[in-house]
This record gives C-alpha cells, structure tokens and sequence, in this order.
C-alpha cells in the first residue's frame, strides 16, 4: 500500500542518505587503493620535476648530485610510462575488493519509500552492509 506523502518524502531521504553514504564509502575505498598503487609512480613524476632545470630545479642535494636534466626527464616518462598499467590494477583491486564486500548490493531502491511493507535485506553469508539479497556467486559482470 502507498505511503503517505510525508512518510514517502521522510523515507526518501533515508534512503537518500543511506546511499549517499554507501557512495561516500566506495569513493573513499577508490581513493585509498588508488593512491597506495600508484604511488611509485607519483613518486617518480615528483622527483622528475622536481629536479628538472625547467620545471621547478629543486636545489637539493641529490637534485645537484645524481639527477640532471636528462635523468629527470627519464624519470617523467618512465612515471608516466609504468601509469597505465598501474591504473588497470588499481581498477581490478578496487573491483574484487568491492564486489567481494558487495558494496554494490547496498544501494537501497526508492520504491521502499513509497510503499508500505518493502523488505529492508537483511545479512546473508557474511555480506558487509547485509545486502546480499538474491546474490548469485555465477552472475558476471558483462552478462
């Protein structure tokens, strides 16, 4: 049955926010796995431009002694090289580690806002937010 319109509107944003913040959740996962793989490669780019004399030419010792300008610009292209590859890792990490959490599964519909008696899922097998209703383990992504 129909909820009333300030009920629907009050379960609206519940049910905003709760995916606001299973959102949130997978953003901030996203960031941490994608900063601690590509480090090396930040890293590299930084110390690339940092010690190359057209850029910011950085007055460091290890700037002065072991990296020219040329050792600099191979530091920049190799960490702009090695980017790629690391990116698609980071993807696949992020990818495995959310689908074996079922972050994906805790999107809640808005149709519980507006009818009375939607069932909230409950924990099923482990699941981190308790979302794992109907989840098959043979479902792939791309069918």
């Amino acid at each position: 049955e129909p909820r009333s319109a300030w009920c629907c509107l009050a379960w609206t944003l519940v049910i905003g926010a709760m995916n606001s913040l299973v959102f949130l959740i997978n953003l901030l996962l996203m960031f941490v796995i994608f900063t601690i793989v590509l480090l090396p490669t930040i890293v590299v780019v930084y110390f690339g431009f940092q010690c190359h004399s057209q850029v910011l030419h950085s007055s460091a010792r290890y700037c002065k002694s072991i990296l020219d300008d040329n050792s600099s610009s191979a530091l920049i292209i190799l960490g702009f090289v090695i980017m790629s590859p690391l990116i698609v890792m980071a993807m696949a990490i992020y990818c495995s580690l959310a689908r074996r959490l079922r972050l994906f599964m805790c999107f809640q519909p808005y149709s519980l806002a507006v009818y009375k008696g939607g069932k909230w899922c409950h924990s099923k097998e482990g699941a981190l937010c308790g979302c794992a209703r109907g989840w098959n383990t043979q479902v792939k992504a791309w069918v």
